[in-house]
């Protein structure tokens, strides 16, 4: 697949943030007094907004009570979220093969930017990517296409030059609705058979299969 600027999402796509994500709803669950809650309940929503993903696990959709509980996984995140976050064995290999062959990677995430950046920054591997459209830079989430278009305009290319590549059923409704290719990969929760129903140009176990 040769495109002149390749799109990411960050969670379960580059990143395994699982261990941090998971460790910091059940530490906000015990903080505010709510009942815990299984893993498996946690997992699905990794990548969702998290307004979306907190209405889910605390089964509320009471917007104070859903932003008093997101600032406080917030405070435990500012801690634990990126000393428990790890880049996949192919992520930063793949991407610096990719600005090898002259493409343009940019990251489209329902993470804030802040934090996707801390991450590579803290790795020393901020040449792996051109920038970071986090959470904080749209006005409306994936599935929405913003960020995804925001992205063209910045690199000033055509839709067709473009791929979005990510893990989750939202990011391949986040491409469609963008207008752009996408390529699933497995290293999520959403499995391939769920890709098949979107459109797609691959679908991959893994991320180092982008380069074939």
């Amino acid at each position: 697949m040769n495109y002149a600027v390749y799109l990411f999402d960050f969670d379960y796509t580059l990143a395994n943030s699982e261990k941090g994500i998971v460790g910091c709803f059940h530490k906000a669950l015990k903080n505010l007094g709510y009942p815990d809650v299984p893993d498996d309940k946690i997992r699905p929503t990794i990548g969702m907004p998290m307004e979306e993903a907190t209405s889910r696990i605390i089964g509320s959709a009471d917007t104070a009570e859903i932003n008093a509980f997101v600032e406080n996984y917030r405070k435990e995140a500012d801690v634990y979220m990126t000393p428990n976050t790890v880049f996949f064995d192919d992520a930063i290999s793949t991407l610096r093969a990719l600005k090898q062959q002259g493409a343009r990677i940019a990251i489209i995430s329902t993470k804030t930017r802040g934090r996707i950046a801390e991450k590579f920054e803290q790795d020393g591997v901020t040449d792996a990517i051109d920038f970071i459209i986090g959470r904080e830079d749209v006005q409306t989430p994936k599935p929405d296409p913003e960020g995804i278009l925001l992205a063209i305009q910045r690199f000033s290319m055509q839709k067709a030059d473009v791929l979005y590549t990510g893990d989750s059923f939202i990011d391949a409704a986040a491409a469609k609705n963008a207008g752009i290719d996408f390529a699933a990969v497995t290293t999520g929760t959403t499995t391939a058979d769920t890709f098949q129903s979107y459109p797609h140009v691959r679908i991959m176990k893994h991320l180092k299969e982008i380069l074939a």
